[in-house]
Order: structure tokens, then C-alpha cells, then sequence
């Protein structure tokens, strides 16, 4: 498995991680957020990125207007530069959109460490699943987000998850690496 706290993973991998690297590297924008444990989540790490992927960074956030300020000081002239704090659930929530080289940027920020968070949550199950299935299964996934789906749904739909399909990957999440194997193994016996 990844050390997906590192984008140092991203050198070695396609072309699309490539550039996501470098432009990461440019920015800076992994070590000037530190102070709040930024993870890169979603399906860039994942390598079933699209078209019109976005960089996801997750963030342990205890202090919106603190964060926001760091993160106007270094990125706020960027092209698109927008903020959002409101409240979901109880939780406080910050999101800051904008656009570098091309590259949609969002940064998510709540007040809980970045892997207990559900972005991050998603994404290990998925990986988790993607490197139990056959290459026909990450296909189906990419196939989906080609045409609009997101990531979560795409595999809820391909994995035959029922319900809400956030909820439905958190509880796949919960599963032992050898109850998911099996269950893995058992959704592809039926293809």
C-alpha cells in the first residue's frame, strides 16, 4: 500500500501523476499547508483519473479563519480563487476552490485528523478494491466517470452496493483486507 501522506509516489507513476507532482512541487502547496496534514485523496492518487479530474486535498482544519488566511496569502490571486465555511452535520467545513495550470484545486479542511476523514476513508477502500479486481473492473470505473458518474457511485454501481453509495464504501471500509478479498473475489466470480 501507498504512503499516501508522500506524493512522492506520484513521480513513479503515469503521466497524469507525473504532472500532478511537479505541479504540486511548484506550488508548494503540500509543505505550506503541513501545519494541517494535507493528503491528496480522490482519483488522481488512484490513477483512474478523467478529463476533468480535480486535485483533492484533504485537511485537518481546528481554525477556518486561520487556515483561510494562510491559504489567501499564497493562493488567493489564483485564477477562480473561492471560499466556503458553513456547517454539515455538526462539523464545521471549509472548502477553497481555484485553478492552477489548467488543474482545478480543492482544499477541504474539518476539524478531524485527514485519515479519519471521509475522503480519505473512500479512497484506501478503493484502492484496496482496485488492486483486487481485474483491469475490466477499472475500466468499468473509468468508463462511468467518463460519463459524469462520480467515483463513489461509479464503484457502488460496479460492485452492486445498494443504498447510499458514500455510506455503502464506509462500511466496505470496516471490513478486514481478507473479507474484502472474498468479497471482491466473489463479485468477480459472478462476471
Amino acid at each position: 500500500m501507498n504512503d499516501w501522506r508522500n506524493v512522492n509516489y506520484l513521480i513513479h507513476g503515469t503521466a497524469v501523476q507525473k504532472e500532478v507532482y511537479n505541479l504540486l512541487t511548484e506550488l508548494e502547496i503540500m509543505n505550506l499547508l503541513t501545519d494541517y496534514n494535507p493528503l491528496l485523496v480522490g482519483t488522481i492518487p488512484l490513477g483512474i483519473q478523467v478529463e476533468d479530474s480535480d486535485l483533492d486535498i484533504i485537511c485537518e482544519v481546528y481554525d477556518p479563519v486561520k487556515f483561510k488566511s494562510l491559504v489567501v496569502r499564497f493562493f488567493g490571486a489564483m485564477e477562480g480563487f473561492v471560499s466556503e465555511s458553513r456547517v454539515v452535520q455538526g462539523i464545521p467545513r471549509t472548502k477553497i476552490n481555484f485553478m492552477a495550470k489548467g488543474w482545478p484545486i480543492e482544499l477541504f479542511g474539518q476539524p478531524r485528523r485527514t485519515e479519519l476523514q471521509n475522503g480519505y476513508l473512500h479512497m484506501i477502500v478503493e484502492a484496496e478494491i482496485l488492486a483486487q479486481m481485474d483491469d475490466d473492473f477499472r475500466e468499468r470505473i473509468i468508463l462511468l466517470k467518463t460519463s459524469g458518474w462520480k467515483t463513489e457511485p461509479a464503484f457502488a454501481k460496479v460492485l452492486g452496493l445498494k443504498g447510499d453509495p458514500y455510506e455503502a464504501l464506509l462500511e466496505l471500509e470496516k471490513l478486514s483486507r481478507s473479507e474484502l478479498y472474498s468479497l471482491c473475489h466473489s463479485i468477480q466470480a459472478r462476471e
